[in-house]
């Protein structure tokens, strides 16, 4: 992925940290990654509906980008099966497809901020990186499709259970690595997201993976997403500069 845009990002954020009056700034927010900004403070905002409004603009997870492992709850393993480990070690950092200007999947993120667009019947999560893609989770009572083709993000629907999103999703490709470890998985897979927003400035979320496929058992991982204010998506298209992959030599082992 293009280093000179990312660089370009930090520096506009932190120009428009110093402007906002808000809480006291955070360099790393729970999982989140570049978050020297100020996170804003209060109540959990409501639509005219009286469900939480997770609308707004999400700086990611670092656990969901380098390695889903440091998002399980503490002295958890991921439960591989001896074929999925074997092409965990073996992988190698330049045939990512995310290195390659390919979507993320799910539930993995780009080092890049998200944002979510709430409607009554429809929620889209909109990713500034890698490619500028989206998902679509539909709120109005259908069910999956019975014959789905498997693609990037899968088919996603929704519902509230009380304050919580949960979004179920199936249908999906098994070209997605789930982070920059390497982390493998089948068209068996299916996933299950549980979104809060406990108050103004944060999100949280569990995601539960099964995947009899590549996993021995279903397991969960935590996220911690804090709110980004005064700010907005941009463009960026990956294809359109990415000199990363001629560099990249042996696997990330960052977590």
């Amino acid at each position: 992925m293009p280093i000179g845009l990312l660089v370009l990002w930090i520096a506009a954020a932190a120009v428009a940290a110093a402007q906002e009056p808000l809480s006291a700034p955070t360099l790393l927010e729970q999982g989140g990654v570049l978050n020297n900004r100020p996170t804003p403070s209060g109540p959990t905002p409501r639509t005219r509906e009286g469900k939480p409004d997770l609308s707004g603009i999400w700086n990611p997870d670092r656990h969901f980008i380098y390695d889903i492992s440091s998002a399980l709850k503490p002295g958890d393993t991921l439960p591989l099966q001896p074929w999925a480990a074997e092409l965990t070690k073996k992988r190698l950092s330049k045939d990512d497809p995310e290195a390659n200007c390919l979507p993320t999947g799910v539930p993995r993120m780009a080092p890049y901020p998200w944002k979510i667009v709430e409607t009554p019947t429809l929620i889209v999560f909109l990713f500034e990186g890698n490619i500028h893609s989206y998902r679509q989770v539909f709120l109005d009572g259908r069910s999956h499709p019975a014959d789905l083709d498997p693609t990037w993000y899968g088919d996603s629907i929704g519902h509230w259970d009380g304050d919580t999103l949960v979004v179920d999703s199936t249908g999906f490709n098994d070209k997605f690595w789930f982070d920059f470890a390497a982390h493998p998985h089948t068209e068996k897979l299916h996933i299950t997201e549980r979104y809060r927003r406990p108050d103004l400035g944060h999100l949280e979320s569990e995601v539960t993976i099964d995947d009899p496929g590549a996993y021995t058992r279903p397991f969960t991982l935590y996220g911690h997403f804090p709110l980004q204010t005064n700010t907005e998506i941009m463009e960026y298209i990956c294809n359109e500069n990415n000199q990363d992959v001629a560099h990249i030599v042996g696997k990330d082992s960052r977590k």
